[in-house]
């Protein structure tokens, strides 16, 4: 029974004892007078019953009073004293309880954080056993984690249900350029701890090459792979090679020694698309080549022949004429075509552009045999270059101002300008022509003995760039000045991530490995099985039923009891409506930082694929759901998920508390609040929530979702309504 009705029952028991009370002494006395003193009583009591039955209301009215706070004191602090303590028995971290109500119960609360701060103690001190016992294996790790942050290959390890343990950052942005929606919140929605890969690939596929694998591996083959090409939702042509992750000896009869598998891939569009161009040319080439040979080989057997006529020999003559132009003709566009698939083949990478000076530097210095200086380079400019064919185009101009004019000095510099890079070759000596200059930038580029059919000008156009030169006389200095793309924002920061990455994965998880996909449903599985999103809404306004829309959604991704924070989606949504003036204060989302982003029809869809195969959790779920229910008719997204409120499990776990806010709860399990009042940030402090109150519903035997789901409608505050 709920406390509050507890103390109803009671002060009711005692409003019945009292009136019984007052009823038996009215009897009793009324038993022991004589007839006529009765109806002389009755005369005088019957007009002031009614005072009787007020003084039994004052009475009960004080009655109650003293229950209250007798209950408050003996029976409510206990309630929230046991609610704590089983708080603190699931906490990881240092916690403690509040003393409260009567003198003993707050002696046991004392005693409780004796007996916790003891167990901190005693855990430091594992842990610290722990700590030293793991080093080697931590050093194993960090091995791992170095070789996976450097590959320049994308890499995702999933079990044999597809789902993923480990991917390194190229692979992260790798599915991002696969995303339909690579925009919304960072492409975000396909590649996460535990989310199937068969989201990307046809299910039917990889079991196929798995069971390449394993006939491979009956077979007695040492390192079993397999490899397939397919095409992504998107258009884009992936190459996959699948190598197995051999399982234990305890599951290699039930899996055929395979715990799971490794796919490496390589987006092969471009490559496979230049290499039909180039079978197409060269195909061409053959026939007509065949077709031309054959006619020449007949006019020369008929030029053979002493008595052929003049006019037959020089027909037959013009027939061999052209078809050796013919021939010409076809070999010249295969040069121009091969030259053009030169130019084009390498694709433009992010760059820093300290590293191409550097590298430039070196080159110039080792092909030239000549001191080259560096001047002011940006070390935070990054570039988009085809660095290999650029550094040809510097070396190659250095060499002929050395060879022509023998400049003794050269410098490079290497500055932002607008929009985008200006990278200078200086030198100081002889003078050149604007002739001699146009010359050099058309010439084919040469290096000693070696030459490329490139020149300077295709590399400049190969960049969408410029390149000129100019005179410094003040400076008594000449300068080639090329102008170079700059990678965009986006560029830049994934490339910095990659680079400045502390060489481990991020993005693992091997307990996977013990995990396979459940023939039951969602309801009857365990909830530390389940995978959850946890999300959060922004709103114009508080009545999604009158008009309010979505303006923010933020969500986090639980999986295996650990919360990742890496794997976030968080998108502002231009909400086509003013945003009201009193809710702006709240979550600081003014109209001019929602103008221009996408409406909610294109971010729903991606937050669906986001939140597929998991739970959906939110505190005071039916106010966000019921935003989301409004838009299924609008954008033909429904969300046909479970759905946990944090608010209500918190009142199933902790009834005494007088308050369920997101706030109070943070406080009662020593969480620390960020971003408070934003998508995002109240989605992780949802999500830490969570995890806390996972073992608290454990404890009270609630271990299934369906269980966690009824005890919940049970609660007050599942009355709420939107």
């Amino acid at each position: 029974m709920k406390p509050g009705r507890r103390l109803m029952v009671a002060i009711a028991a005692v409003g019945l004892a009292l009136a019984a009370w007052m009823g038996l002494s009215v009897a009793l006395v009324w038993s022991t007078l004589e007839p006529a003193q009765r109806g002389t009583v009755g005369a005088v009591l019957g007009p002031r019953m009614a005072l009787l039955g007020m003084s039994w209301v004052v009475a009960l009215v004080g009655v109650a009073a003293v229950l209250r706070l007798l209950f408050q004191r003996y029976a409510r602090a206990p309630g929230r004293l046991l609610e704590e303590t089983r708080v603190l028995l699931a906490a990881s971290g240092v916690q403690h309880v509040n003393p409260q109500g009567s003198a003993e119960i707050q002696a046991l609360a004392g005693a409780i954080n004796e007996l916790a701060a003891q167990r901190d103690r005693l855990r430091e001190d594992v842990a610290q056993q722990i700590a030293q016992a793991s080093r080697s294996v931590q050093q194993e790790k960090n091995r791992l984690a170095a070789l996976m942050s450097e590959l320049t290959q994308s890499v995702v390890v999933c079990n044999l249900d597809g789902r993923i343990l480990l991917y390194n950052s190229r692979a992260r942005l790798q599915f991002r350029a696969l995303s339909q929606a690579p925009a919304l919140a960072g492409g975000a929605e396909l590649m996460g701890i535990g989310r199937s890969i068969y989201a990307v690939f046809d299910r039917q596929l990889v079991a196929h090459a798995l069971e390449n694998i394993h006939q491979r591996m009956r077979r007695g083959a040492a390192s079993p792979s397999a490899q397939f090409v397919t095409t992504t939702r998107t258009g884009q042509l992936l190459r996959v090679q699948m190598a197995p992750v051999r399982a234990g000896e305890s599951a290699a009869e039930a899996e055929g020694g395979i715990s799971g598998f490794v796919l490496m891939l390589d987006n092969i569009t471009f490559s496979f698309e230049e290499e039909t161009r180039r079978d197409q040319l060269l195909h061409g080439l053959t026939e007509g080549s065949r077709s031309s040979l054959a006619n020449m080989q007949a006019a020369v057997d008929m030029l053979g022949y002493a008595d052929l006529e003049p006019a037959m020999r020089e027909r037959f003559l013009a027939v061999v004429r052209e078809e050796v132009a013919a021939m010409s003709q076809r070999i010249t566009e295969l040069v121009q075509r091969s030259t053009l698939g030169l130019k084009t083949r390498w694709p433009l990478e992010e760059m820093l552009g300290t590293d191409l000076v550097t590298a430039a530097q070196q080159q110039i210095q080792a092909h030239c045999k000549r001191a080259v200086t560096l001047e002011g380079a940006d070390v935070r400019l990054w570039l988009k270059v085809e660095s290999f064919t650029l550094l040809q185009a510097l070396t190659y101009l250095a060499g002929r101002l050395v060879d022509e004019f023998d400049v003794k000095f050269l410098q490079l510099r290497l500055q932002k300008a607008g929009p985008r890079a200006q990278l200078d070759l200086i030198w100081s000596g002889q003078v050149m022509s604007t002739e001699t200059v146009m010359t050099w930038e058309m010439d084919p580029m040469r290096f000693g003995a070696q030459s490329t059919p490139l020149t300077v000008r295709d590399v400049v156009e190969r960049h969408g760039g410029e390149m000129w030169f100019e005179r410094e006389r003040v400076r008594h200095q000449a300068f080639f000045r090329f102008l170079l793309p700059l990678a965009s924002e986006q560029e830049q920061l994934q490339a910095s991530q990659i680079m400045q990455s502390e060489s481990r994965p991020e993005y693992y998880d091997f307990d996977l490995f013990q995990i396979t996909e459940q023939g039951s449903a969602l309801d009857d599985q365990p909830l530390s099985s389940l995978s959850f999103t946890v999300f959060d809404t922004e709103t114009t306004g508080l009545n999604p039923s009158e008009g309010d829309e979505i303006i923010q959604i933020g969500a986090a991704r639980i999986v295996n009891g650990k919360l990742l924070r890496q794997e976030s989606f968080e998108q502002l949504v231009d909400p086509g409506r003013v945003i009201s003036a009193a809710s702006i204060p709240i979550h600081g989302i003014t109209q001019d930082m929602v103008t221009g982003k996408p409406r909610i029809a294109e971010v729903l869809p991606a937050f669906h694929v986001f939140a597929q195969d998991t739970v959906l959790v939110a505190h005071n779920a039916a106010f966000d759901m019921k935003f989301l229910q409004l838009q299924e008719a609008r954008t033909g997204v429904a969300f046909h998920q479970p759905v946990l409120d944090t608010l209500l499990l918190s009142a199933v776990v902790h009834p005494n508390q007088e308050s369920h806010r997101l706030e109070a709860i943070a406080e009662r399990f020593n969480i620390t609040v960020l971003g408070r009042h934003t998508a995002l940030g109240d989605a992780m402090v949802t999500a830490e929530v969570l995890l806390r109150l996972l073992p608290l519903l454990q404890a009270m035997g609630i271990h299934t979702l369906r269980q966690a789901r009824e005890a919940a409608q049970e609660t007050y505050y599942a009355r709420l309504k939107y």
